[in-house]
């Protein structure tokens, strides 16, 4: 320990060297960070002290960029052109192809999101932008409102007041800490909605890849209409589609996806995998294009008067604000739940920590800028994040650069998308939902293999509502029974009951472990709590204790006769239960009452702290006795085995 008069220099060696927060992280040391000491942080003693260590850990920017150096940026400049390459003709597509918007507003929503998350995000290598899942949703939430109020309908201030809406909301989550929601969404319920969205996609899509526009618009197809409705359409017009339009989104498709294929088995040429296929095919069809006259539909003149000043958009009706709160909430809590899995990923891939909670928040002011600079809802792409993290992206900045890389565009590119053919804006969205299926036989295989019918089933509901009734109706339902599977779960106490080792005395184990190896004991039963309770998990408490006291186990069904005769004495092994609140304090005391009418004798074995406390302070511990508390369940035993040869009884299985 340093004495208090020990120098400056010395106390300075009192602090603890977390490398992700205060010092250098490990991804900017050349080589690898040798054995560390040690050493205890003091807590700041000054105001101004305190405030650089709140301001580096609100702003993850101010951690990094003090330590940035020549090395580190190589590496980010190259992946955040690779990134810019591939996210500026993704966000030309989802603008005009899903949102029905101006081409600009997916610029918008690379620049301003991505240049604001790089400084309040932690994740290093995620890609924050527009995703063809979330802007399906504003196009659609849009197609809807048309339909109602198609004359007075202002599709800009729609969608970027929903984006703004989705920047408040996702923030608000993170404020009040519920980053934990990213683990409530079940991987059955978000792998079903992910593929409707893809198949939704890819249908609304194969009118434009086929030119049959015009047509559809003649048969009464709009952006509103059901997924039944574009199969029925496409089954009876595919004859009528227009043969250039079709031979440019086949080759685009083609090119796309043979480059995908040859850089997932030539995956070990780094050249190759950071090569723009995606904007080799934007260039090459642009000047094709405009050097042969082609008769199809083109991109055309993008209005851009450079960066707008921000500002709120005009609020709809009162009748209609309701729907835009609720797209906006469904977009924020999706958007979040497949960003945090991809910060999540890569953190541990690279050896550094991201807080649920903050990325809530970092996500939310990106969103809210985005919106006030008339963007589109952004968020992680896990597509992008891969592409980011093999491109070199070692630090926020690579995200920066993308950002930055999109204002070059709007100030200098827009006019070079004039012959633009839509049809490949189209063909890259078709690609790109693509991979969300990539992912599905992996998960339909493992859902086989181990028999999880009910993931199935889950997975199939969500699907089918999302494709043919609509996508907030599968967003709904995905996030719905999600809570609600949660809700069940949480809400039954995970409790077991305990027997004796057969050939032993003093071993105690759950009988589940091993039935055949352990045994029950006679008029004696021994419940182990393995988890803490509280007001949400102790309802069914007393329903699982009867199931325990009658049949042995949980897994007999209760239309059964009981197996078991009542007990006389009741032993609690709550090691498992650190903390107990005050409604579930007063099941327990409801439920010893019961067992003393019944003149059943009660004990508990290895009750901790705070438990004890609660026990104390409600008079359950006088109800009991100090005298029944013990350390273990085989001093319980010996108690209860010397109280029933008192009255002739004896332990037997």
């Amino acid at each position: 320990m340093i004495p208090p008069n020990s120098s400056s220099a010395a106390a300075d060696e009192t602090r603890l060297l977390l490398p992700s927060d205060e010092h250098i992280p490990r991804y900017m040391t050349a080589s690898p960070i040798p054995s560390a000491r040690i050493i205890l942080d003091h807590a700041p003693k000054d105001t101004w002290s305190l405030i650089k260590v709140r301001s580096r850990y609100y702003l993850p920017v101010l951690q990094w960029l003090p330590h940035y150096n020549a090395n580190l940026f190589l590496g980010d400049l190259i992946a955040g052109l690779t990134l810019a390459c591939l996210l500026v003709p993704q966000a030309l597509s989802y603008a005009t192809a899903l949102c029905k918007l101006e081409a600009i507003h997916g610029l918008y929503a690379i620049a301003f999101p991505a240049i604001t998350y790089a400084i309040f995000g932690m994740s290093r290598q995620m890609s924050v932008g527009p995703e063809a899942t979330l802007s399906l949703l504003v196009g659609s939430s849009i197609a809807q409102q048309e339909q109602y109020d198609d004359d007075h309908l202002d599709r800009l201030a729609w969608a970027c007041l929903m984006t703004l809406f989705v920047g408040i909301f996702t923030f608000l989550l993170g404020i009040v800490r519920l980053g934990f929601l990213d683990s409530l969404m079940s991987r059955a319920l978000l792998r079903g909605f992910i593929t409707g969205v893809a198949v939704v996609v890819m249908l609304q899509q194969s009118i434009i890849l086929l030119g049959l526009v015009g047509i559809s618009e003649e048969a009464g197809i709009t952006e509103a209409s059901s997924s039944i409705a574009r199969v029925t359409f496409l089954f009876n017009h595919i004859h009528q589609a227009h043969r250039l339009s079709t031979i440019v989104s086949a080759v685009s498709i083609a090119v796309l996806l043979g480059f995908r294929m040859l850089k997932s088995k030539l995956a070990k040429y780094r050249w190759l995998a950071l090569f723009p296929e995606v904007l080799l095919v934007v260039v090459l069809a642009t000047v094709l294009t405009w050097k042969y006259d082609w008769q199809i539909e083109i991109l055309g003149e993008i209005e851009s008067t450079g960066i707008p000043l921000p500002s709120i958009p005009a609020f709809p009706d009162n009748t209609h604000l309701k729907d835009l709160l609720v797209t906006s909430a469904l977009i924020s809590v999706i958007g979040f739940v497949e960003s945090v899995v991809i910060a999540k990923t890569f953190s541990s891939r690279h050896n550094y920590s991201v807080s649920a909670n903050r990325e809530l928040v970092a996500l939310g002011v990106a969103n809210t800028v985005s919106g006030l600079f008339q963007g589109i809802p952004a968020f992680g792409s896990v597509a992008r994040s891969k592409i980011n993290d093999r491109a070199g992206a070692r630090t926020q900045m690579a995200c920066m650069i993308t950002g930055v890389l999109a204002l070059v565009a709007i100030f200098f590119l827009l006019p070079y998308f004039y012959y633009l053919p839509k049809t490949v804006l189209s063909a890259i969205i078709f690609v790109a939902v693509l991979s969300l299926l990539g992912e599905l036989p992996e998960d339909m295989h493992f859902i086989f293999r181990i028999g999880a019918w009910r993931d199935l089933v889950l997975l199939l509901i969500t699907f089918l509502g999302t494709v043919v009734i609509s996508l907030e109706f599968g967003t709904l339902v995905a996030i719905t029974l999600s809570l609600l599977l949660t809700i069940k779960e949480t809400s039954y106490p995970r409790i077991s009951i305990m027997g004796r080792v057969k050939g032993t005395h003093n071993k105690f184990r759950a009988i589940h472990d091993d039935p055949d190896e352990i045994e029950h004991l006679e008029d004696v039963l021994i419940v182990r709590i393995e988890e803490p309770l509280f007001f949400a998990n102790t309802g069914k408490l007393k329903d699982r204790l009867r199931r325990l006291e009658h049949y042995g186990d949980m897994s007999t069904h209760p239309s059964e006769r009981p197996r078991r005769n009542a007990s006389s004495y009741i032993i609690f092994d709550v090691d498992n239960m650190p903390d107990i609140d005050a409604s579930a304090v007063q099941i327990m005391y409801e439920i010893v009452e019961t067992y003393h009418a019944q003149q059943a004798a009660v004990y508990f074995v290895r009750l901790r702290d705070r438990p004890m406390d609660m026990f104390r302070r409600s008079g359950l511990l006088d109800m009991i006795g100090q005298d029944r508390v013990f350390y273990k369940v085989s001093h319980a035993i010996e108690v209860i085995e010397k109280d029933m040869a008192k009255r002739g009884i004896e332990i037997t299985q």
